[in-house]
């Protein structure tokens, strides 16, 4: 039993057809209701894969809102970034500090088939939310717990963000030019990779119960999710005691494969480690003897002659422009590229093609451009049905559909401050 009527409740009266029909209009994962609670990047992110691929999506915000809120651009007061990663979800405002809204969340638990959270391991726990707290209200309940350091381990009770576990992990070691301190991503990397993993987690968690009718606590840790892209290095450490090292724009082992600089000031990306994309790189060049050249002519022997390979390209690509080199190594089959910022982004045909900038409905603004739904699907596509609401939104809404409550019990939550209820009413978008 799900949260909501499932796709395969209708499986009789539609048939097969129709029910592909319904999934492909609905996406995937449509009939499968779920709960966010957390915030910031790793738990919202998680959630916002789930809903752009058909799941309802009620979010729990505090009163204070959510602190990405606070991050990236605004205008006219809205969050842009939360106009993107609250997508295509109902913003239900609780104050949890408040043992009523506590009893009105465990409440409202029972219509829910997933509840992903990212609280630091314990606090749930503290309001009976754990995963056995949840499994009495609701036994075959999939729990999606994203934290620091994982609900075990003796630094389970740490607080962590993304960036300390990207630095625990290993993989920050690894960004950055050797002769300087570590560097970052200016994006929280590491929450967007442990958002992927505790998404994953999610449906094969619910593949199960759909085939044993049992829920699981799918265990996601920031530190694990960032380490695991650390794979490499794990057997060769053991082997060889080298973990690895951060080396700027060039990946080492894999020569040519770096940033080279153009007559015009700017920079390109060559990526030519394989044999066959190396001749041909030669060949561009006007140089096809390097490609039988023992010294060049194989992935080992250029590995061990880095910086005289990377030396041979760069004096080839100072004497170009940019515009130059990238028609001519497109023209070879040369993967090489630009680096890309976002006004190339707008401008260039494949993304557009590929709908991945997709003007989307907004209430505050009108509308507003979001990246597309990711990965594309060729029979049950997701979407994205409208931008980010605003705090407290759809609190009413949800209190009424959900949690079967009338008007005059919820203005009564409200004045008390158990809930919060924006004034502006939805549009006719958001409430279809």
């Amino acid at each position: 039993m799900m949260g909501t009527e499932t796709l395969a409740d209708d499986f009789s009266e539609r048939g097969p057809n129709g029910l592909i029909a319904e999934m492909a209009r609905r996406g995937p994962l449509a009939g499968h209701r779920v709960l966010e609670l957390g915030s910031t990047a790793a738990g919202p992110f998680c959630t916002r894969l789930l809903a752009d691929f058909g799941a309802e999506v009620i979010k729990i915000e505090s009163v204070e809102g959510d602190p990405i809120r606070q991050l990236g651009e605004t205008v006219d007061g809205k969050s842009l970034y939360a106009a993107t990663i609250a997508r295509n979800k109902e913003i239900a405002t609780l104050d949890l500090k408040k043992p009523k809204a506590l009893e009105l969340l465990k409440q409202l638990i029972p219509s829910f088939d997933i509840v992903v959270e990212n609280f630091r391991p314990g606090v749930l726990e503290k309001w009976g939310l754990g995963y056995a707290g949840l499994t009495a209200l609701r036994p075959d309940i999939v729990m999606t717990r994203i934290s620091g350091f994982g609900q075990t381990g003796p630094y389970r009770h740490k607080p962590g963000y993304g960036v300390i576990g990207e630095a625990m992990s290993g993989l920050r070691h690894m960004i950055g030019d050797a002769d300087r301190p570590p560097s970052r991503v200016a994006i929280p990397l590491t929450d967007y990779i442990a958002g992927l993993y505790a998404a994953l987690g999610t449906v094969m968690a619910v593949l199960v119960r759909e085939k044993t009718g049992q829920g699981q606590c799918v265990d996601a840790s920031l530190i694990e999710s960032a380490f695991s892209f650390m794979e490499a290095y794990v057997p060769a450490y053991e082997k060889t005691g080298r973990g690895g090292m951060r080396s700027g724009a060039r990946l080492p082992n894999s020569a040519p494969n770096t940033l080279f600089p153009t007559r015009d000031g700017q920079h390109i990306h060559i990526a030519a480690l394989a044999d066959s994309v190396f001749r041909r790189l030669a060949g561009v060049m006007g140089q096809p003897a390097l490609g039988a050249d023992p010294r060049y002519a194989t992935q080992a022997a250029r590995n061990l002659r880095e910086a005289e390979v990377e030396a041979l390209v760069t004096q080839w690509t100072q004497a170009h422009d940019l515009a130059t080199l990238q028609a001519a190594l497109d023209a070879a089959d040369v993967p090489a590229s630009r680096i890309f910022a976002m006004a190339d982004i707008y401008q260039d045909a494949h993304f557009e093609s590929r709908e991945m900038l997709v003007k989307v409905p907004d209430d505050d603004l009108g509308s507003v451009t979001l990246a597309g739904v990711v990965p594309k699907m060729s029979m049950t596509p997701g979407q994205i049905r409208f931008a980010g609401h605003r705090n407290g939104q759809d609190t009413r809404a949800v209190l009424a559909r959900i949690g079967g409550l009338t008007d005059l019990q919820i203005d009564e939550l409200a004045a008390e401050g158990v809930v919060v209820c924006d004034s502006q009413p939805r549009t006719v978008a958001e409430t279809s």
